[in-house]
């Protein structure tokens, strides 16, 4: 996913900027990154955090960074944030989100001539390359990001950094949170608001799909108007957001209780020893089916945080699935002959819950029942980095949809809750993951507990309709 969060101070902005990124570490694996103005130069730092957590890396380099405004980010794709001089001036620039259609976008910008690119890996694609691209194509920074906003499908909520204001625009549909918070001294952006709290911060506004607003240390300037329609991303409140955060005034933690209640309010016909979260975005999903079917909440198992404090973990799947099994130890006297009931923010390709499962049963477990938290993941996400991957048959639903129909099989109708084939699906997923039961959240349920009409919500993951 990632998470942006920017600064602009009448004093030094670098501790509020530092605190504050660090409070996105939780929505990305690969990069962090620093932009600050010191009044003559950009001093920006990026570092890799797959293998150390952000502040760690960055706590060192405060000494080094002084200045009254800047930018950071946490990123699971590209190393931003970018410097660039163009005819715009220089400016830093971080994004969220991704571009589905690059190529196409890379091929138009390269018909000019002037345009190039750096290349990663063989390909362009560095979504923060691209955006800044497309922006320096017209006369403004407004112009320009709207220029972006309207070529890119997918999606990119943008932040730039110039020596005197930090411009920022949210995603055109929404998919992805921007909020603008003010202190004493100080007016900040930033994608969550649990970094706002502790930094002595109030929330002040939300910007809307598509909006983009100018930022300065004396408050913020709308520079083009929200958009009407919104596809804001449902998985925010589902897994990625952070518990004290909200968005469009739905608090992350209270959606999760509802959630869970729901969950409850279908499980009339199954006699449970206790309910568990799987830690740690489970959690509070399981408290909320804990609370109203009056079950136990319990932890027969326990994360292991010293060494893998992290919520995420690496990139490499085979490298994820040593570390979920390394990282679950397993509560023998609570497991021992007990009716279990485990709840996790979804299931995508099932490999960490089989492990999961090998060690409950193991340790004596009677049964095994589980509930995913949302609707099955059926669709890779074409909008954000999640349940997106090189193959979509990492997709636990799309591997059972091809053992039952065979290659190239159409997942929509599996996605029709109660119908033949999705309880065909189910049950072949049940049996896989070696369960005593699996019902997974059905989709009128989790829109009701984010609280939000339908047409505001992307849900194209679990129903294929954008």
């Amino acid at each position: 996913m990632g998470g942006l969060f920017g600064v602009a101070s009448k004093n030094d902005c670098v501790k509020d900027l530092f605190f504050g990124v660090d409070y996105h570490s939780h929505l990305g694996t690969k990069y962090g990154g620093l932009a600050v103005w010191d009044g003559e130069f950009f001093n920006k730092e990026v570092h890799s955090i797959e293998n150390t957590q952000f502040r760690t890396i960055f706590e060192d380099q405060l000494k080094n960074m002084t200045g009254n405004i800047g930018i950071g980010c946490i990123s699971d794709s590209d190393p931003q944030p970018m410097v660039i001089t163009s005819h715009l001036g220089r400016y830093a620039i971080s994004t969220v989100g991704r571009i589905f259609n690059k190529d196409e976008i890379v091929k138009k910008l390269l018909g000019k001539k002037q345009m190039h690119f750096l290349q990663n890996s063989g390909k362009y694609d560095n979504t923060t390359e691209i955006a800044a691209s497309l922006i320096d194509s017209e006369e403004s920074f407004t112009a320009g990001i709207k220029k972006a906003q309207d070529e890119i499908y997918g999606s990119c909520s943008i932040m730039i950094l110039t020596p005197d204001a930090i411009y920022a625009a949210r995603d055109l549909h929404g998919r992805t949170p921007l909020i603008i918070a003010k202190s004493e001294d100080s007016y900040c952006v930033t994608f969550e608001t649990c970094a706002l709290h502790n930094l002595g911060y109030t929330q002040k506004y939300e910007l809307g799909p598509g909006e983009i607003v100018k930022i300065t240390a004396d408050g913020y300037e709308v520079l083009s108007a929200a958009k009407s329609k919104m596809r804001m991303c449902a998985f925010l409140w589902v897994y990625y957001g952070y518990p004290s955060s909200q968005y469009e005034g739905m608090n992350v933690e209270v959606m999760r209780y509802r959630s869970g209640a729901h969950l409850a309010a279908r499980d009339k016909d199954i006699t449970l020893d206790m309910v568990t979260g799987m830690p740690d975005s489970g959690v509070a999903h399981a408290i909320g089916y804990s609370n109203s079917a009056g079950v136990p909440f319990g932890r027969p198992f326990i994360k292991y945080t010293p060494t893998w404090a992290r919520s995420f973990m690496p990139q490499d799947q085979s490298m994820r699935n040593l570390v979920a099994r390394m990282k679950m130890m397993p509560i023998t006297e609570l497991v021992n002959g007990k009716r279990l009931l485990l709840i996790d923010d979804s299931i995508v390709r099932g490999t960490q819950l089989i492990g999961t499962n090998e060690l409950l049963y193991k340790a004596n477990a009677k049964e095994i029942h589980m509930r995913p938290a949302c609707p099955p993941l059926t669709f890779g996400c074409k909008f954000l980095n999640f349940s997106n991957s090189k193959d979509e048959y990492d997709l636990i639903t799309r591997r059972t949809i091809r053992k039952l129909e065979g290659e190239n099989a159409d997942p929509t109708g599996y996605a029709v809750e109660k119908s033949d084939k999705y309880e065909t699906m189910v049950a072949s997923i049940c049996k896989e993951l070696n369960l005593t039961t699996l019902r997974y959240q059905y989709l009128d349920d989790t829109i009701d507990s984010i609280g939000l009409s339908c047409d505001k919500l992307c849900t194209y993951c679990w129903s294929g309709k954008e």
